[in-house]
């Protein structure tokens, strides 16, 4: 964990800027998104993500994006409308992994390997979230290579249960998240706090749910921003956030609840059969953490908790992920 946080820190040291660069046009923000079980000593369940995104500047987005969001009937009018583009994985794996052949009744192993194209509107107290992603689930995610890779790296066990992972099956996601800040408090000796419910779903072989929650943040130099970004499923972070004049923080904690109809991650393979296991109908995320911003730069970290998302799990699951956004 120690070389996380040295990562982390080396980052936002060197893409941080020394002095604020406001009056500079926005040409987009890129963000790159790193969750994992191995913060908090586990190695079961959701137990890695790595996601990265560009978003677009309010002036670089191309018109077949401005098209779809002025039609979209969700979409207020008048928003500053931006268009992302992401690649991630993530990956699944029983209680233990030290095991060839886990029970039945352990949520099976499963890769997630994707792309999606989104748009935001933005109005300065509301942000809307559409994305379309598209990707596959099975060997061809490589996500066995790569928790193979990582672990011989960290020196944890080899998981050697990958024979019996779910089988290759294309992905499709349609979602939509809408936040909204609800209350936003004036500052007293520079600090404040706003309240930022969400509400929204999604649907597709892969994941469908709907979900709502709300965000709650205090700190200093408390400008425009949603929470930082995570992995889907998560609380509906952005990319986007307003630049600090100086240096900025806050501490946030959220809550998500979640109505699941279908996770391909529990519920195995669609039209092939998978091991499979049964889900709990209501998830509920809880997480908290921090996000420091130096001008153009937010460095966050989260700890969430999730609770059980399957029939037997006994305890629930929680992992800690680090998001780092830059604005150019």
């Amino acid at each position: 964990m120690n070389k996380f946080l040295q990562i982390g820190a080396i980052a936002a040291i060197a893409l941080s800027p020394a002095a604020s660069w406001a009056d500079e046009p926005e040409n987009g923000t890129l963000s790159i998104v790193f969750e994992n079980d191995l913060f908090y000593g586990t190695d079961r369940h959701y137990t890695n993500g790595v996601r990265g995104a560009w978003l677009s500047g309010p002036g670089g987005t191309p018109e077949w994006a401005l098209s779809p969001a002025r039609w979209f009937p969700l979409f207020p009018d008048g928003g500053t409308v931006r268009v992302e583009y992401a690649l991630g994985q993530s990956m699944y794996s029983p209680s233990d992994i030290r095991l060839e052949n886990p029970p039945a009744s352990d949520r099976p192993y499963a890769g997630w390997l994707y792309g999606s194209v989104g748009l935001i509107a933005e109005t300065g107290m509301r942000l809307d979230q559409l994305s379309l992603t598209l990707g596959v689930v099975g060997p061809a995610s490589m996500a066995e290579q790569t928790q193979k890779f990582i672990h011989r790296n960290v020196g944890s066990p080899d998981p050697r249960g990958w024979d019996t992972q779910l089988q290759d099956e294309p992905g499709l996601i349609l979602t939509y998240q809408r936040s909204w800040r609800s209350l936003v408090a004036e500052p007293i000796a520079g600090l404040s706090f706003d309240v930022t419910p969400h509400v929204g779903g999604a649907g597709g072989n892969v994941f469908t749910y709907a979900n709502g929650g709300v965000m709650v943040r205090f700190g200093k130099e408390l400008l425009l921003d949603y929470g930082p970004p995570g992995i889907q499923p998560s609380l509906p972070g952005a990319g986007f956030f307003v630049p600090s004049q100086g240096l900025g923080w806050y501490l946030f904690g959220g809550l998500d609840g979640r109505a699941v109809a279908r996770n391909i991650f529990l519920d195995g393979n669609t039209f092939r059969d998978s091991r499979r296991v049964d889900k709990e109908p209501l998830i509920a995320d809880l997480q908290f953490g921090a996000a420091i911003t130096w001008g153009h730069t937010r460095l966050s970290y989260v700890h969430l908790l999730r609770t059980p998302e399957f029939k037997g799990q006994n305890k629930m699951d929680e992992y800690g992920g680090f998001s780092l956004s830059r604005r150019f």
